[in-house]
């Protein structure tokens, strides 16, 4: 049951085009000047790590001693307290419906867990940042003091609004940003409009005439509208 839900989210996501969260959101910057680079430099503590996980990037802090300290949703917490389960590597799947049930946790991960078999990119939020990074040993120490179990929200609280506030001082994400901007575009588009205008009607004729069929066909389509 837990593989046919994952396996649904992720088609989901694909079919709606939220698969932009593969991509780091200073992509389109970096797009048409691939040249060859230097092997990267040792990392440092409290340097900004990135590898992309299953519908968008990962975000992590460096601690040093090869460990990164990073916010991820996991499902398991919600059936055990089992410390050697919960302390294995968290996969797609456990991530996936832990982000659905809003349960995640600040931990620390070897690196080679944390990147799960991607390429691992370093403090590339740098240049695009307003504000310049915090002293790396002030950034891991503030990463170190938020360990633990929080609640997560794919818009307000997930690991990219933990790894800017570590680094920058302030919570942000600008791939939720981009989300919001394509949910926005979505709203704005007329078609919407027809298309729930449209199901409406469908669910007026297959269900006949009730407030439960009436109110939404003409609030939603009229919503969209005044919204446009």
């Amino acid at each position: 049951m837990l593989q046919l839900l994952t396996f649904l989210v992720e088609k989901l996501s694909l079919l709606f085009r939220l698969k932009y969260f593969e991509s780091p959101w200073w992509e389109s910057d970096d797009r048409g000047r691939a040249a060859p680079r230097a092997p990267p430099p040792p990392l440092q503590r409290g340097d900004l790590l990135e590898v992309p996980r299953t519908l968008f990037t990962h975000f992590g802090i460096y601690l040093g001693d090869n460990k990164v300290a990073h916010l991820i949703p996991d499902i398991l917490p919600v059936f055990t307290s089992n410390s050697r389960l919960l302390r294995s590597v968290i996969t797609n799947d456990r991530l996936i419906l832990g982000c659905i049930y809003r349960r995640a946790s600040v931990r620390v991960d070897s690196l080679e867990d944390f990147a799960y078999g991607s390429s691992i990119l370093v403090n590339r939020a740098d240049r695009m940042m307003q504000t310049q990074p915090l002293p790396g040993e002030r950034v891991a120490q503030r990463a170190e003091r938020l360990l633990g179990d929080v609640q997560y929200s794919l818009l307000w609280n997930n690991c990219e609004h933990f790894v800017t506030f570590c680094r920058y001082g302030s919570a942000t994400s600008r791939q939720t940003e981009k989300f919001c901007e394509s949910l926005k575009s979505l709203i704005r588009d007329q078609r919407s409009v027809i298309i729930t205008g449209l199901l409406g009607f469908i669910s007026l004729v297959c269900f006949g005439v009730a407030p439960s069929t009436t109110v939404p066909t003409v609030l939603i389509p009229f919503s969209l509208w005044m919204a446009g």
